[in-house]
């Protein structure tokens, strides 16, 4: 099922003056189509699969999608327009078959025999996207492409083989579309802070006099993978930045008296990325660190007073960074407090609680706020939370608690 909110997509797309959005980026075709795009984008060229989302809300959502995909996808998104190329992979339904004969008569009945490129013909794509717009009457449309990932060669050879329409760039039409997310995506979102913070209690039951640090990596993933089991789901992947002791670049490091633990976590649910991060301590820290997790505390708070629909993304990271200013550290500089999250390339989606930022703040949005500190010889500090904006606030979908948590060194 597709997670476009096409009555908001329709209203983007107006004040864009978009007639329609054509999109490339496997990440985004999934969004669009409610599959995934194939093997085929392996590569990050255009032309993989391609996704057509029309301007009007009751016309019906189109693909370009592989032979070698086309199956799967038609199951998982049956109302959708599916048109399909020829890629290198060679497969041919030899249901009955008995001979090598009766194979052959399986390619020809099929239409899956002859001869195949070498990855995938892009020219093939694009002249099936050509047909498409043609049908839908868009031969000649403004029409949105998300620049921000095709290749610039591509995006060259699209302009040649479909010259009527007039392609821009869509890119901030996708953008401030995923911004807002369904309840769908809210449901995966919430599900994978949940695995991910189970995770984490389950490292720290890990936490002790040496243990090192890929076993602290492990120990977060069995017990994510295990709450992802009991809750009936699967992960379609998991990520994790976890340092210990003072030394940052210490990938091999072990866990001594008044070490910091800092774990920034996530896990993946149909592509859709939590992001959460806890800072532990084995036995009581210094000083300095619980000073400076202490006005980590204070700026968080600060911050979280303004994720309020309405406000700008900017308010928050001025907020916040005021905050840290009141507490003595003149010369902390941070390019963002937060972010977005979902199922885009990386973790962090746009838009970002940075600088000046005036991007409004919208309910149903899942943001992720963050109020980190990373010290050379100190070790890492951080609170991470992820919220849903309500229409009064926000809902944490996060349960343990935000302070500096102590392990007994016993």
């Amino acid at each position: 099922m597709s997670d476009i909110d096409r009555h908001r997509a329709n209203r983007l797309m107006h004040d864009a003056c978009i007639d329609a959005l054509v999109l490339f980026q496997p990440e985004a075709f999934r969004y669009a189509i409610g599959a995934p795009a194939g093997v085929a984008t392996m590569w990050g060229r255009a032309g993989a699969a391609v996704a057509l989302v029309p301007g009007q809300v009751d016309a019906q959502l189109a693909a370009i999608v592989s032979d070698h995909a086309a199956a799967a996808i038609r199951r998982q998104m049956p109302n959708a327009d599916i048109r399909t190329h020829r890629i290198w992979i060679d497969m041919v339904d030899v249901g009955g078959a008995k001979t090598v004969p009766d194979v052959d008569k399986a390619y020809r009945g099929s239409g899956s025999g002859g001869s195949r490129p070498e990855t995938f013909d892009r020219a093939a794509v694009f002249g099936l996207l050509g047909d498409l717009l043609h049908e839908r009457g868009l031969s000649n449309a403004r029409i949105g492409v998300d620049l921000e990932f095709m290749p610039a060669a591509d995006f060259e050879v699209l302009k040649i083989a479909l010259p009527q329409a007039e392609w821009v760039d869509g890119s901030a039409v996708l953008r401030r579309l995923r911004a807002v997310k369904t309840p769908v995506e809210i449901e995966r979102l919430r599900r994978a802070a949940q695995a991910a913070e189970a995770g984490l209690r389950h490292m720290a039951q890990a936490i002790g006099p040496g243990a090192a640090l890929p076993a602290l990596s492990s120990a977060w993933k069995v017990g994510a993978q295990a709450a992802a089991a009991a809750g009936g789901f699967s992960l379609s992947g998991h990520w994790d930045y976890i340092s210990v002791g003072p030394d940052l670049s210490d990938m091999a490091a072990v866990v001594t008296p008044g070490a910091l633990i800092k774990a920034d976590v996530g896990t993946l649910i149909d592509g859709y990325s939590s992001d959460g991060a806890r800072t532990f301590t084995f036995g009581r820290p210094s000083g300095l660190a619980i000073e400076v997790f202490n006005a980590l505390e204070t700026a968080f708070e600060a911050g979280l007073q303004q994720i309020r629909p309405g406000k700008s993304f900017g308010a928050v990271h001025a907020a916040m960074l005021h905050s840290m200013r009141k507490d003595g550290f003149g010369e902390y500089y941070r390019g963002h407090f937060g972010h977005s999250v979902g199922g885009s390339v990386g973790i962090e989606e746009w838009p970002f609680f940075s600088t000046d930022n005036p991007e409004i703040i919208e309910e149903n949005m899942v943001v992720a706020l963050e109020a980190p500190f990373y010290g050379q010889g100190l070790g890492a500090l951080m609170i991470e939370d992820q919220f849903l904006v309500t229409s009064g606030g926000v809902e944490c979908m996060n349960t343990l608690p935000r302070g500096l948590q102590q392990i007994d060194a016993g």
